[in-house]
C-alpha cells in the first residue's frame, strides 16, 4: 500500500508531515489521555428511541436546556405511541414553550419519527446506520449518537467539537467534512475505543479546547498535539492560510 495512503484515505491534506503508523501511535496517545481526563461514569443512554429524541431537541442547543426538556417531554408524554398521536402542532407548542430552538422543524421530525418508527420498524428503532438517517432529523452525527449512546455499538459521532479537535490534533486534514473526518478518525482509533471518542472530545472542546482562545498552555495533549506547535492554524481550517 501507497504509504501515503490508507484505503480511500490519503496523507496529503495534512499541514504537517507523518507517516500512517507515527499518526496511529499518536492517536492512541491521544485518546488514552483524554478517557483519563475526561472520565464519564455513565457512557449510554441504553433506550435507542429517548436517545434519538434527546439528539434531535439538542440540534443547536445547550446540554443543559436539551436535557431538561427532554425529561419535561417523556414525563409528559411517556412513551413512542402517545408521542407518535400527538398533533404536530402540539409538539411544536410544548417546544416553544420549554424554551427549544427550530421548534417547529423539531416537533414535526419528532412526531413524524416516532409514527415512521411504528409503522415500518415495528416501534424499535433500526439499529442500521442507513436506516436510521431515513428518519426526519436524523443526518450523520444523530445516527452515530444513537448507534453508540442507544444501542451500545461502537461507532464515533462527529459534531463541531470533535470535528474541531480531530482537525487540530492532526487527526484529519484541516479542509475535510465532518463524514471524512469519521473515516480518519476510525482508521487511527482501535475499534474497541470509538464509543468513547464522542464524549471525550466533547468534553475536551468545551473546558480546554475552546473554539477561541484555547488553554494550549494547560492543555494534557500538548506534546501531541501539532495545533499547540503551530503545525495546524485556524487558518488552515477555514482554507485562509498561505501555505
Amino acid at each position: 500500500m501507497d504509504e501515503a495512503k490508507s484505503g480511500s484515505l490519503s496523507l496529503e491534506g495534512f499541514t504537517f508531515q507523518e507517516t500512517w503508523e507515527e499518526k496511529r501511535k499518536r492517536a492512541e496517545k491521544i485518546v488514552d489521555i483524554l478517557m483519563k481526563t475526561h472520565p464519564r461514569e455513565k457512557l449510554l443512554i441504553g433506550d435507542p428511541y429517548r436517545t434519538l429524541i434527546h439528539c434531535i431537541i439538542s440540534q443547536r442547543m445547550r446540554d443543559e436546556v436539551t436535557y431538561k426538556v427532554w425529561e419535561r417531554l417523556f414525563e409528559k408524554y411517556g412513551d413512542i405511541r402517545r408521542i407518535a398521536n400527538t398533533p404536530v402542532e402540539e409538539m411544536q407548542e410544548f417546544l416553544k414553550e420549554n424554551g427549544v430552538g427550530l421548534w417547529k422543524t423539531k416537533g414535526e421530525w419528532i412526531v413524524r419519527a416516532s409514527q415512521i418508527i411504528l409503522e415500518k420498524y415495528g416501534g424499535k428503532v433500526p439499529d442500521d446506520i442507513n436506516e436510521l438517517m431515513k428518519l426526519p432529523g436524523i443526518g450523520r452525527k444523530c445516527a452515530n449518537i444513537v448507534l453508540a449512546y442507544g444501542f451500545g455499538r461502537q461507532a464515533i459521532p462527529v459534531d463541531t467539537h470533535v470535528n474541531r479537535i480531530s482537525k487540530r490534533l492532526g487527526l484529519a486534514p484541516p479542509r475535510v467534512p465532518p463524514e471524512k473526518v469519521e473515516e480518519y478518525l476510525a482508521r487511527l482509533i482501535p475499534r474497541e475505543k470509538w464509543i468513547y471518542v464522542n464524549h471525550a472530545m466533547v468534553d475536551h472542546g468545551k473546558r480546554i479546547c475552546n473554539p477561541i482562545r484555547p488553554k494550549c498552555d494547560s492543555c494534557p495533549l500538548r506534546e501531541l498535539c501539532p495545533y499547540a506547535r503551530g503545525l495546524v492554524t485556524d487558518a488552515d481550517m477555514k482554507g485562509n492560510s498561505k501555505r
